[in-house]
């Protein structure tokens, strides 16, 4: 019976004698014992009464038998519903009650807070710690490994991803076995990735970058992976020798800047570093190829669509862009407000259709016709630029753009300014309420170790490089700027800080 993801992704495991995963110890795991392990989980759930259909909420730590629990998804036709490890008991509550979730799989640590949250919504609770233990675990040895996966097409859906909800309810972007599929088959064959690949893995599970990017990959490959728990530079660099690719998000590589060790040399060996999930700044982009001599591929894509676009394997990877569309892939920009095309080189609403964008929102029809055309295009929210070479640069979110005085400042176009001035690492500029112009751009700062910035000589050199009602009324320096997990910069929380600046 076909199972498009488990055909593809999970059943080559099932006869490869070799390595497939080495954890932070130096156990190393072949594709047949992960593939077992994923089979007795199957069985497992299966004994649970779970069906194809059924939605799974896991919180549990980055282990490989996490990800045999994500494989054991694909092979029963449970939808996967992963979760931030860092999400509080009532933040998870949310996700269980709007999934409907059968099963809540958490830390044994969190049980009693857990296991009330699954109880209240008619749900059953299993654990998985750190360890790769706890009940369902000891299920799965119980069960056996005699699972049959199911039969599924690739309409049918694989995972519901919850979007960060730093405005409103966070929606659930339905993925379908043919959206993450497709995407993969794309990626290996843009990024060439193969056997021989050795992919050094320290991204959370919980977000489609580690999950469907990087290991959807590496599972369609045929390739191995390193998994790290998560990144600490010290760890990277003394795997790095072992590995062929990485992939990051800019504070991965900022990091590794940082230190010493890393080095032309320490890198010489690697084929591939790529960035995703937050802009990368032109200067890291420059100092990382300085350092090593390669130039990291930054790519772009969302939680509802995977990945978009890319910079070339081949060819120019262009500073301070996310590259071309993807094969197969259609990108346009428009006019926010009347959906039309504008001009080349224009900003404008990013717009993207293909096999990898998501079916629409868990139980949000509303808000799903709102964002996804009837012609398939899906808008993104995203504002940004597609150049005469066909390279797509993003400005910034919708939400982001400021409008002061009745012009719209795009925050992109200020912080690339603030980020060439001496003394400042990075920079984030938001729009907090003024009693006159609607807005005020405030810009937010950052100073390089043992540098400091002086407020109006950031403003005064502004002063020569922009118009007046593009100006920051106000420059405030921090130790640093908020990030969620993967490194965006929580602007939302920055808005706040600054809400009554005007009042």
């Amino acid at each position: 019976m076909p199972n498009p993801l488990y055909d593809h992704l999970v059943a080559p495991l099932a006869t490869r004698g070799s390595t497939f995963l080495t954890d932070a110890r130096g156990n190393e795991i072949t594709g047949e014992s992960l593939h077992r392990t994923a089979m007795s989980f199957a069985a497992a759930l299966s004994g649970l009464g779970l069906q194809a259909g059924d939605r799974m909420a896991v919180q549990v730590e980055k282990t490989p038998e996490a990800l045999a629990l994500y494989c054991a998804a694909i092979a029963t036709g449970i939808i996967f519903l992963p979760l931030n490890t860092a999400y509080t008991a009532a933040e998870v509550e949310y996700f269980v009650e709007d999934a409907e979730a059968s099963l809540l799989v958490g830390d044994p640590s969190r049980k009693d807070l857990l296991s009330q949250v699954a109880q209240r919504h008619g749900a059953r609770f299993e654990t998985l710690d750190a360890g790769g233990e706890g009940s369902l675990r000891d299920r799965a040895k119980a069960a056996g490994i005699g699972f049959v996966p199911v039969a599924r097409s690739g309409d049918d859906l694989a995972a519901i991803l919850y979007t960060s909800g730093t405005t409103g309810r966070s929606k659930g972007a339905m993925l379908s076995h043919e959206n993450l599929l497709s995407n993969a088959r794309v990626l290996v064959d843009e990024w060439r990735f193969d056997e021989n690949d050795v992919l050094l893995h320290a991204l959370p599970i919980f977000h489609t970058h580690g999950l469907f990017v990087a290991i959807n990959v590496v599972l369609l490959s045929g390739g191995s992976m390193i998994f790290l728990p998560g990144f600490k530079a010290d760890d990277v660099i003394s795997w790095l020798p072992r590995a062929t690719t990485m992939m990051g998000v800019p504070t991965f590589y900022t990091r590794l800047l940082d230190t010493p060790a890393f080095t032309r040399d320490l890198t010489r060996h690697m084929r591939l570093f790529t960035s995703g999930s937050a802009p990368l700044l032109a200067e890291t982009h420059q100092s990382f190829e300085a350092r090593t001599g390669h130039r990291i591929l930054e790519r772009y894509g969302m939680t509802e669509t995977n990945m978009n676009t890319s910079n070339p394997y081949d060819g120019e990877r262009r500073a301070g862009t996310v590259g071309h569309a993807l094969p197969g892939i259609d990108v346009k920009i428009t006019d926010p407000e009347t959906g039309e095309a504008v001009r080349q080189g224009d900003p404008g609403m990013i717009e993207v259709r293909g096999p990898n964008v998501f079916k629409g929102y868990w139980r949000m029809p509303e808000k799903t016709r709102e964002e996804l055309r009837e012609n398939g295009f899906f808008i993104t929210g995203d504002i940004g630029t597609i150049d005469a070479d066909g390279y797509v640069t993003i400005v910034g979110r919708q939400k982001d753009l400021i409008i002061t005085g009745g012009y719209n400042v795009y925050p992109k176009e200020i912080e690339l300014i603030l980020d060439e001035l001496p003394g400042v690492l990075e920079s984030a500029v938001v729009g907090v309420p003024h009693p006159d112009f609607g807005e005020a751009v405030v810009a937010v700062l950052v100073a390089r170790p043992g540098a400091t910035i002086d407020a109006a000589g950031v403003i005064a050199a502004l002063a020569e490089r922009l118009a007046r009602f593009k100006q920051p009324k106000h420059v405030a320096i921090l130790a640093d700027l908020p990030r969620n997990t993967m490194g965006k910069v929580q602007k939302n929380l920055l808005r706040q800080e600054f809400v009554s600046l005007f009042a």
